[in-house]
């Protein structure tokens, strides 16, 4: 962890760090499109060594993951889908169809339709995150998505984890494939003889399966690139420093890589809660993933004002701010902040959160994407597909700006549509 002042901060802090390219990705992608479930197995076997016969989980198998998931966390799972279903269904009614005049006799609207088929991917591991079937698998569904694939890979007794199976049955999705790594992928994007092809792929996952994401992007959508996660907490000397070790500490856990930075003015807390920090980190293993970004990656700002926070915080982008200062909540400086993934505001509002109960998606932009996106919603998972009708009236009023316009960029074939429809209306009219 470092102690900083403005001016020290590196410029990379500030640039978009492109995505590693893995050369191994694209042999395994190739592979997969051209021989299907027998790769699929292959790189199984190589990668997870699990020797997969049937690639879909059965329903009996699914049931039967009930038994092996404590009643606790099925009602936990239960509450949080529950709010994030609640908030998604929100979003949902702020989209809907409309047709509009723009002026008489020129008809131009919207509908708004699901996308048909969706594949999910959920990492696995003794510490599944079923967090996100339900974060990627719910908004999905109130959106009407009417096919829904899952691929986890088979990391807990050589099959997938039985909660990730019950987050799952718990919000309908019956369709789950025992697939994981770069091979999931594929066999989503490109399909296989067991699984079908999907419109677009949403969900986490390590960098090689984000570099596969981005490998397959245009043969299906994805929801984006993301990198490791980040935290920025701009905090005064009214904020506890318990709370904000606590807050940097818990991002640093899920990644090595991850960034957890502290800006503040105060000397008193930075200090406080970089000897906070440092304590945490002294018994941790050197291989733990929060002994090494809070070693490597964990800064502590120091800065003149909360107005310099701001700029910096808007120049980073970061995909959790959180705002933990006097007032935060009623401070006329909050519609300052522009860019941020989910902006997390008073002390109580702990980012965990926002990962698991809040009804907030945790899918969220890193590495400065959130200057142009949001995190992940029921937007995600519709099209907006635009309509037109004119009438002649409308036509005639429109077609000469159309056919200005076309000649201005010199394409002739464009105006000339224009112009044989002037042609059939004169006609019309002797």
């Amino acid at each position: 962890m470092k102690i900083l002042t403005e001016s020290d901060i590196p410029p990379s802090f500030f640039v978009h760090t492109p995505l590693t390219e893995m050369d191994t990705v694209r042999p395994i992608l190739d592979a997969v499109r051209e021989s299907g479930d027998e790769a699929v197995r292959e790189y199984t076997q190589k990668f997870d060594h699990v020797r997969i016969r049937t690639l879909r989980v059965s329903s009996a198998h699914i049931h039967a993951a009930h038994d092996l998931v404590e009643k606790e966390t099925v009602l936990s799972l239960e509450k949080a889908a529950g709010a994030i279903r609640a908030f998604a269904t929100h979003q949902m009614d702020q989209l809907s169809d409309f047709e509009m005049e723009i002026t008489p006799g020129v008809y131009a609207g919207q509908t708004v339709k699901p996308i048909e088929r969706v594949g999910i991917y959920v990492p696995g591991g003794r510490f599944p995150l079923v967090s996100s079937v339900l974060m990627c698998g719910i908004p999905a569904l109130v959106a009407g998505v009417s096919e829904i694939a899952l691929c986890s890979p088979p990391s807990w007794n050589s099959s997938i984890h039985p909660a990730i199976l019950v987050a799952a049955h718990h919000i309908g999705i019956s369709e789950i494939y025992t697939i994981g790594g770069v091979q999931a992928i594929a066999a989503m994007a490109y399909g296989t003889e067991t699984v079908k092809k999907v419109d677009k792929i949403v969900g986490p996952g390590n960098a090689y399966v984000t570099a596969a994401k981005k490998a397959v992007f245009g043969e299906v959508g994805i929801d984006f690139i993301a990198g490791p996660t980040e935290i920025m907490v701009i905090a005064d000397e009214s904020a506890s420093p318990d709370i904000v070790a606590a807050d940097l500490y818990a991002q640093a856990e899920h990644d090595p890589q991850a960034l957890p930075v502290l800006i503040t003015p105060s000397r008193k807390l930075a200090h406080a809660v970089y000897t906070l920090l440092q304590e945490h980190i002294i018994p941790l293993p050197a291989g733990h993933p929060a002994h090494h970004s809070l070693s490597h990656n964990g800064m502590i700002i120091l800065v003149e004002n909360l107005e310099r926070a701001i700029t910096i915080a808007n120049r980073r982008a970061p995909e959790h701010l959180h705002l933990h200062y006097h007032n935060d909540s009623s401070s006329p400086l909050l519609p300052e902040f522009h860019h941020y993934g989910s902006l997390f505001i008073g002390p109580l509002t702990a980012e965990s959160l926002g990962d698991y109960s809040s009804g907030l998606n945790h899918t969220l932009p890193t590495n400065l994407a959130a200057r142009y996106t949001g995190g992940l919603s029921v937007r995600d998972f519709l099209k907006i597909q635009t309509t037109l009708q004119v009438s002649e009236g409308g036509f005639r009023h429109i077609a000469p700006v159309a056919q200005a316009l076309a000649e201005i960029e010199g394409l002739n074939g464009h105006a000339r549509s224009i112009t044989e429809r002037m042609k059939v209306l004169t006609k019309l009219r002797e």
